[in-house]
């Protein structure tokens, strides 16, 4: 057998061989993966359960409720009012205010005694005690009357307390109002503040009341001016904003239960 011939022969025989081999080994057999349907994830942020058709909402506060400096819309309770109509667009709501600069806890059972508002409310959002430290007021009467407002907020609430969410004072510390101040008395408001919302806290706590704190937000306020209102003192719009974010998945618990 010539020499070329005999190559081609071989070559010829190695390309069969190869063929069968890979014909028969399942492992190189080339298998297309059955595509994955990947896991539905659901928008915590979206409303997962019906609320009432209409919600009437009640707001207790200070200063910070009635949005001193700011825009009656721009308030917290407004911008939580609105929110709300996104997420549930075939529910009217109706908000009531009951606030005013400079009231402490004293001045808003005042109020609530002679306004006498009927218990038919499924929110009510209580701020209040920031005037009290403000005004100097001993700390025994918001030990006091703190929880007494509590006790009103729930029976406006329908008597039901998973209605009702209290919110954290601010810390006007961080103003620029207080720039101004000595430092012992810049110590004393951070110091005082704490105590009435540690008070605050573990009081709802104890009782089983929604506390949502927001203190930490109006603590940025030298570092983000935007925080703080043209007055220098009181939270901005986009302070409230923020409070609503923090309020928002508390306050749908609250309404689709």
């Amino acid at each position: 057998m010539k020499p070329q011939f005999k190559q081609i022969v071989i070559v010829l025989l190695s390309i069969f061989l190869l063929s069968c081999s890979t014909e028969e080994s399942p492992s190189e057999t080339a298998v297309t993966p059955e595509p994955v349907t990947p896991p539905t994830v659901t928008n915590p942020e979206v409303p997962t359960a019906p609320i009432a058709k209409s919600i009437n909402y009640l707001a207790l506060g200070d200063s910070y409720t009635i949005g001193q400096s700011v825009c009656e819309t721009c308030r917290f309770p407004e911008q939580l009012k609105t929110s709300l109509k996104m997420f549930y667009t075939d529910t009217n709501f109706s908000l009531k205010v009951i606030a005013t600069t400079g009231w402490t806890t004293t001045n808003l059972i005042s109020a609530i005694n002679q306004q006498k508002p009927e218990s038919n409310y499924d929110l009510v959002t209580l701020l209040i005690g920031v005037n009290n430290q403000y005004q100097g007021k001993d700390f025994s009467v918001y030990e006091r009357e703190f929880p007494e407002l509590v006790t009103k907020a729930i029976a406006l609430a329908k008597d039901d307390k998973k209605n009702v969410i209290v919110v954290s004072i601010p810390d006007y510390f961080y103003t620029p109002y207080a720039k101004n101040l000595s430092d012992s008395q810049k110590t004393k408001i951070t110091t005082e503040i704490n105590q009435y919302n540690a008070f605050a806290e573990n009081y709802c706590k104890t009782n089983q009341i929604v506390f949502v704190n927001i203190t930490d937000i109006t603590r940025q306020g030298l570092s983000n001016p935007n925080l703080v209102a043209s007055d220098g003192l009181h939270p901005s719009e986009s302070a409230y904003a923020l409070f609503v974010e923090r309020l928002l998945p508390k306050v749908k618990i609250a309404l689709q239960n």
